[in-house]
């Protein structure tokens, strides 16, 4: 090994988390299988996201793409999407749906810090959900993501805050009880409560423009927009 390979810093991932979402992958787009909350939560997030940024020819980044969800949504909107993941099983699932559906996204399999060496500043709208949680240092992903991100730029992150009720209608009702993401999905200890996130950001010299809480009812399947950010949230920065 080079000594400036043995001197590049790690990424930021955790390989077990990383296995998790890996054995799963050729099941990714199946509407009723492990991803279904996804599915469901993707038009409230994609309607969030493009009513607080212009995305059309917009150079737009989704970190941690899983299958592609998102991206597809945000390439439908007019962006020029990147999407990126660590996981080959899903950036392949990915890859083939997107052609499948003539949708010119660049999809790679390479971390949000090799990237961000590559192209500090390159995209206008940085997309990150359901990511900071399942990595060693979300403090120092929010940092990549600032460096990533362009001058008046804006970036969207989606996690789980950390709280009771999150505990018992994230991981004990929608993993356990209902079943409806596979269970081991999240550890309570890794979710972030809202003020830790914006104390991220702030350090990271990004600006809070909003929070709102995403509320999804399990048995109408109903998703919406809520000021109440105790279980799922979405928030929006800018740079």
């Amino acid at each position: 090994m080079s000594g400036a390979a043995a001197a590049r810093p790690a990424s930021n991932a955790d390989a077990a988390e990383l296995a998790k979402f890996e054995s799963v992958a050729g099941r990714f787009w199946d509407p009723a299988g492990e991803f279904r909350p996804l599915h469901l939560l993707n038009p409230v997030r994609s309607a969030y996201i493009a009513g607080r940024a212009a995305l059309a020819g917009a150079r737009v980044l989704d970190v941690g793409c899983g299958g592609g969800l998102l991206a597809e949504s945000l390439a439908r909107a007019g962006g020029q999407v990147t999407a990126i993941d660590l996981a080959p099983g899903m950036i392949e699932v990915a890859r083939l749906h997107a052609r499948e559906g003539g949708l010119p996204i660049d999809y790679r399999l390479v971390s949000a810090e090799d990237l961000a060496r590559s192209e500090p500043g390159g995209f206008t709208v940085i997309t990150c959900m359901e990511m900071l949680e399942h990595v060693p240092e979300p403090a120092a992903m929010l940092g990549t993501l600032a460096a990533l991100l362009a001058p008046g730029g804006s970036l969207f992150v989606s996690t789980l805050n950390r709280n009771l009720r999150s505990f018992l209608m994230a991981i004990v009702g929608g993993e356990y009880l209902l079943r409806l993401i596979p269970r081991g999905t999240h550890e309570y200890e890794r979710l972030i409560r809202p003020a830790e996130l914006a104390g991220w950001a702030r350090a990271a010299r990004l600006s809070l423009q909003g929070m709102s809480g995403i509320e999804l009812n399990p048995f109408t399947s109903e998703v919406r927009l809520t000021s109440d950010l105790a279980v799922n949230y979405l928030a929006h920065f800018t740079r």
